[in-house]
C-alpha cells in the first residue's frame, strides 16, 4: 500500500473514535478541521484548507449516520489541494429543511473563503448525501462542476428518470451490487438511472462492484479495501478531470 494510501486508512480507523481523537490526530489525519455552526449562512460544517493554504472547493455529503464516519475522506481530499467542506447529509437530503437551498448556501459560504480558489465546486456523496449530490447538486450548474456519489440513496423518487432528468453535470455513481441496505440505494435503481441517463445524453458513468454492499469504503463490517481504492481513484481521476487543482 502506498503511503498516501496508508494514511487514508489510518484516517478511516481514526474517524470511528469520534470527533475528539480526530481532531487530536491532525498530524496524521489532514490539516485540522475547523468546524463552523448552523445558521443562516448555512448548515453546520467542518472545512479543511490544503496544504497550499487555498484550493478548489469540494463538498463532501455524509451519510444518515452523520459527519463522524468521513472526516478522514475530507481530510485527505484537502492533502490532494482542495478546500474540502463536510456537511451531514441529511441537511441536503431531507423532508424537514430546503435541502437545495443548505447546499447553496454551503457553497456561496465557502466561496466566500479566503481558503477557496474562486469558481464552483465539486460535490462529493455518500448514501442519505449522495441523494441529495444527485438531487440537488447535479442540478446546479451555476455552482457545481461535476457530482460523484457512493451508493446514493435513490428511494425517495418513484420515477428514476425523472431524477436522471436534472442532471445537468458530469455524474459517477459508485455502486455495489450486493447492497440491499433498508432497500434505499438498490443496483436496480442505479441501472434504471444509467439508462434514463444515456437516453438523456447525460454525462453519467455507473461503476458496479460485484461483491460490494452498502458502505464497501467504511471500516465497517462491509469494507472492501480493493474497492475502496478503486473508488478512491475514480474519484480523484474525476477531479482531475472536471474540477483540478491548479
Amino acid at each position: 500500500m502506498s503511503s498516501n494510501g496508508l494514511a487514508r486508512h489510518r484516517c478511516a480507523r481514526a474517524r470511528f473514535v469520534g470527533w475528539t481523537l480526530t481532531f487530536l490526530l491532525t498530524g496524521a489525519c489532514g490539516t485540522g478541521g475547523v468546524t463552523t455552526a448552523a445558521g443562516p449562512d448555512g448548515p453546520a460544517q467542518t472545512a479543511y484548507t490544503p496544504p497550499a493554504g487555498k484550493g478548489p472547493i469540494v463538498v463532501v455529503l455524509s451519510g444518515h449516520s452523520g459527519p463522524g464516519l468521513y472526516h478522514g475522506y475530507a481530510a485527505e481530499l484537502s492533502r490532494l489541494g482542495y478546500y474540502s467542506v463536510l456537511l451531514d447529509g441529511k441537511d441536503i437530503l431531507t423532508r424537514e429543511q430546503d435541502g437545495a437551498g443548505n447546499l447553496r448556501k454551503a457553497i456561496e459560504r465557502a466561496q466566500r473563503s479566503s481558503q477557496a480558489v474562486p469558481g464552483k465546486a465539486a460535490v462529493i456523496g455518500f448514501s442519505q448525501g449522495g441523494g441529495g449530490a444527485l438531487a440537488h447538486g447535479a442540478n446546479m450548474p451555476d455552482l457545481v462542476s461535476t457530482v460523484v456519489a457512493y451508493y446514493p440513496q435513490t428511494n425517495f423518487v418513484s420515477d428514476i428518470g425523472r431524477l436522471a432528468a436534472r442532471f445537468q453535470v458530469p455524474v459517477l455513481v459508485l455502486a455495489g451490487a450486493a447492497d440491499r441496505y433498508h432497500n434505499c440505494c438498490l443496483i436496480e435503481s442505479m441501472r434504471a438511472m444509467q439508462a434514463a441517463a444515456a437516453e438523456r445524453q447525460a454525462q453519467f458513468e455507473l461503476v458496479v462492484y460485484p461483491y460490494a454492499d452498502h458502505g464497501f469504503n467504511l471500516r465497517t463490517s462491509a469494507y472492501r479495501g480493493e474497492d475502496d481504492a478503486d473508488a478512491w481513484r475514480r474519484t480523484t481521476e474525476t477531479l482531475r478531470r472536471y474540477h483540478p487543482v491548479p
